[in-house]
């Protein structure tokens, strides 16, 4: 008995149970899907933004820079140049012919005498093709003619001699109103130009630009194969780009 009492008492170890072999992540999900965060939008980048806020005052700039230069050379042209409007006068008008036709038309033939002024000392007139003019009367055309092409040069006085002719259908109208407007010897005329021209600065030739204008002209007569004469002329030009 006193050996069973001398027995020794050896403990018992306990081995821990062995890892689970199955993944701790629901089927058809994979383990990295389970421990990746959520992802964050960044905020937009704000270099982009400034680069297009820097452009955009560049370009704002510099067309303010072209406005100004612009301005610049406009103004200097202005007083170097000092550039001046030709001036027109009508001097002498006659009728060569003025009938009503068997059909009732108006025909008309005019010549006409105009002075052509450059005022500019720096500045030549380059008078292009296709220019008009034409005689009205109370709103109706009664004839019109070519411009010669020609350069005028500074401070120039050129005499132009136009042949101007036109018919008017339903003219027997106006031919009764102008003979009871002879009677009283004031017939208003109206006499218009359209003239496309270039301005010479120098040795530049600027692009083309159109002088229009009108010479309201009363006259005492329209008889044929005379010499009318102009009671008043008020004439009035101006350019058009």
């Amino acid at each position: 008995m006193a050996d069973h009492q001398r027995q020794r008492i050896h403990p018992v170890v306990v081995e821990a149970p062995p890892p689970p072999t199955t993944p701790l992540v629901p089927p058809g999900s994979s383990r990295s899907e389970k421990a990746m965060p959520p992802i964050i939008p960044l905020p937009p980048k704000k270099r982009s933004r400034s680069c297009f806020c820097r452009c955009l005052c560049w370009t704002l700039f510099l067309i303010f820079l072209l406005f100004i230069l612009i301005a610049a050379i406009a103004t200097t042209i202005y007083f170097v140049f000092k550039p001046k409007l030709p001036d027109y006068s009508v001097d002498t008008l006659r009728i060569n012919d003025l009938r009503l036709n068997f059909d009732m038309s108006l025909y008309a033939k005019f010549e006409v005498r105009i002075t052509a002024t450059n005022p500019n000392k720096k500045i030549g007139i380059y008078y292009e093709k296709d220019g008009r003019m034409s005689v009205w009367y109370t709103n109706t055309e009664l004839c019109q003619g070519s411009l010669p092409e020609f350069y005028q040069g500074h401070q120039n006085r050129t005499v132009l001699n136009l042949s101007l002719s036109g018919q008017v259908q339903a003219g027997s109208t106006i031919m009764a109103a102008i003979q009871q407007q002879q009677q009283t010897g004031r017939i208003p005329l109206d006499l218009k130009v359209k003239a496309p021209v270039a301005i010479k600065l120098g040795m530049l030739k600027l692009r083309k630009v159109k002088v229009l204008g009108e010479c309201q002209l009363l006259v005492d007569s329209l008889s044929s194969n005379n010499l009318i004469s102009i009671k008043a002329s008020n004439c009035k030009f101006r350019m058009k780009p």
